[in-house]
């Protein structure tokens, strides 16, 4: 992600507590009809606007309006606040290892009036501790390193309900088909690429019920 001015250069969206100056400003989206506001600040994920990768993502949520979502990495709430609109009686759970991040979402949370969602800090999986949903939908920090990523992806099954499902997106340049095979070795006939475009692609995988020993 390229410094922008009043940045420090080696800081990450992933720090976190971000040293970057702020310079908040408004975005806006349209989604199933009603338009979403939110404020955005540098040292925070897609700080110009929405990604291609999450703007792929969010178009293939199709939750049920009761379902519980995790919106894991959630940069400041565009995955999670629009699963908490197409699941008007569901709960979603939005969590950041970004301090800023989440402090934006909370406000993006109340200034579109979300009553059925929550922002939580912490690293992976740390603030679902306990809690299982039937979607994790993540667009994950690549820059981790793969045996991080891996280690997310091994550990989803175990906050996942028995009919749930993991929702992620990757483009090419970030590994997305080698997750896309390790997912499928390890979880044989679990993977469907729900969309792909402008080099990403967005994966719904459902590990057999072998994995959800704890």
């Amino acid at each position: 992600m390229p410094a922008e001015p009043g940045d420090v250069a080696s800081e990450h969206y992933y720090s976190e507590r971000p040293t970057s100056s702020s310079a908040p400003r408004l975005l806006r989206f349209l989604y199933r009809g009603e338009v979403l506001a939110f404020e955005v600040d540098r040292g925070v994920f897609a700080s110009h606007g929405v990604d291609p990768g999450t703007a792929l993502l969010i178009g293939c949520l199709d939750p049920r309006p009761t379902d519980r979502v995790l919106d894991l990495g959630c940069g400041w709430g565009a995955i999670g606040i629009a699963a908490a609109k197409a699941a008007p009686q569901g709960h979603v759970l939005l969590t950041d290892v970004n301090r800023r991040a989440v402090l934006l979402t909370r406000s993006n949370l109340r200034r579109n009036r979300i009553a059925n969602g929550e922002a939580r800090i912490g690293s992976m999986f740390e603030a679902a501790q306990g809690i299982s949903f039937d979607i994790v939908a993540t667009n994950p920090p690549y820059h981790i390193g793969r045996p991080a990523i891996l280690a997310l992806l091994e550990s989803v099954p175990a906050y996942l309900r028995p009919d749930g499902y993991l929702l992620m997106v990757g483009k090419g340049s970030q590994g997305i088909r080698y997750y896309q095979g390790w997912l499928e070795e390890r979880w044989p006939g679990s993977v469907e690429v729900a969309d792909r475009g402008s080099g990403y692609r967005v994966l719904r995988v459902r590990p057999r019920p072998r994995s959800f020993q704890r």
